[in-house]
C-alpha cells in the first residue's frame, strides 16, 4: 500500500502536470533536445564533447548524437531517425538532397586523412606525397592493411583511391587486406595490433592513444582533402523534423561563433578541423 507522504507527491505531480497541460505552460528544458547523426570521427575525435556544451550553453538545445559511419548516418537520416546529418562524403551528401531527404547541404569544415602504418614500414612508403603510388606499394608488398569496410566517409574515400591507384581489393580480402566493419577509433587499434598499415582521417588519429608503432607515414597529397557537410532532414518526408532547433543548430554551426568554436579545438596545441562554412557553394 502507499504511505501517506507517497500519495501526496504522487497526488502533487499529478496536479502539477495536469497545470501545465491546462494552461499551455512549455514542456520542460530537458525535452528540448535534437537527433544528429554523424560521424565517428566527429565523436571519436573529441570534437563534439567540446562544441556541443557551448552551444547548449547559448540556445539551451541539447544535441544527441548517434555517431555512425556516414553511410549510416545518412541512411539514418532516410528513414526520419535524425533532424541533422553532419557527415563527410559530398557525393553521397549531394545525392541526399538530390533524392529529396533534405533540401540543401552546406559546408561546415575539413581536414585531410592520412596513411599511418608500422615505423618499421615494410611497403617502403614513409614520406611518399603520392597516396596512390603508396597504395600501389602497399599491394605489390602485401603488407597487412586494416579498412574500416563500413560504408563511412572514411571508407568510401579509401574505395575511391584504391579504384585511382588500380588495385582491386575486393579479392585480397582474406590474405593482406582486413575490413574491421567497425569505426575509426577500433580500426586503429586493429592497425596497432597487427602493425597494419590504414587510412585515417586526421582528427581521431590525433586523438588516438594506442598508438603502439603506428607513424603518419603519408600525408599532403591534395586527394587527401577531408570536407565536411551538414544537412537538416527534409520535414517534408518526415513531418516529426525538429526544424526549428535543427535550424538553430546548423545556423551556429555555420556563424562565427560555431566555426570560431570548432577552430579552437586542439590536441597538444594542434587543430584538428578547419572551419570553411564561409566558402559554402550548395
Amino acid at each position: 500500500m502507499l504511505t501517506t507522504l507517497t500519495r501526496r507527491r504522487l497526488f502533487g505531480a499529478l496536479m502539477a502536470a495536469g497545470l501545465c497541460a491546462s494552461s499551455g505552460l512549455p514542456a520542460p528544458a530537458q525535452d528540448r533536445f535534437i537527433t544528429v547523426a554523424s560521424t565517428t570521427s566527429t565523436e571519436q575525435s573529441g570534437l563534439f564533447g567540446h562544441i556541443l556544451p557551448i552551444f547548449k550553453d547559448k540556445t539551451g538545445i541539447d544535441v544527441r548524437v548517434v555517431a555512425q559511419g556516414t553511410g549510416q548516418a545518412l541512411e539514418t537520416g532516410r528513414r526520419g531517425d535524425a533532424d541533422v546529418v553532419f557527415v563527410h562524403d559530398a557525393k553521397s551528401e549531394e545525392k541526399f538532397v538530390a533524392d529529396g531527404f533534405a533540401k540543401k547541404r552546406d559546408d561546415v569544415m575539413y581536414n585531410d586523412f592520412v596513411i599511418v602504418g608500422p615505423a618499421s614500414d615494410p611497403a617502403g612508403i614513409a614520406g611518399m606525397k603520392n597516396v596512390t603510388g603508396a597504395l600501389e606499394k602497399i599491394a605489390a608488398a602485401k603488407a597487412p592493411f586494416a579498412s574500416r569496410g563500413d560504408d563511412s566517409g572514411t571508407h568510401k574515400a579509401e574505395q575511391r583511391l584504391w579504384q585511382m591507384a588500380g588495385v582491386d581489393v575486393s579479392g585480397a580480402s582474406s590474405d593482406w587486406y582486413r575490413a574491421t566493419g567497425s569505426g575509426m577509433g577500433p580500426t586503429l587499434n586493429t592497425s596497432a595490433a597487427m602493425n597494419a598499415y590504414t587510412l585515417a582521417d586526421r582528427g581521431t588519429w590525433l586523438s588516438f592513444k594506442n598508438r603502439g608503432d603506428l607513424r603518419i607515414l603519408v600525408e599532403g597529397d591534395k586527394r587527401l582533402f577531408n570536407q565536411y557537410g551538414v544537412m537538416l532532414v527534409n520535414p517534408e518526408k518526415h513531418p516529426h523534423v525538429k526544424v526549428e532547433a535543427g535550424v538553430s543548430f546548423i545556423d551556429w554551426l555555420t556563424s562565427t561563433e560555431g566555426q570560431q568554436a570548432i577552430a579552437g579545438y586542439r590536441i597538444d596545441g594542434e587543430q584538428l578541423f578547419f572551419p570553411n562554412a564561409d566558402k559554402a557553394g550548395s
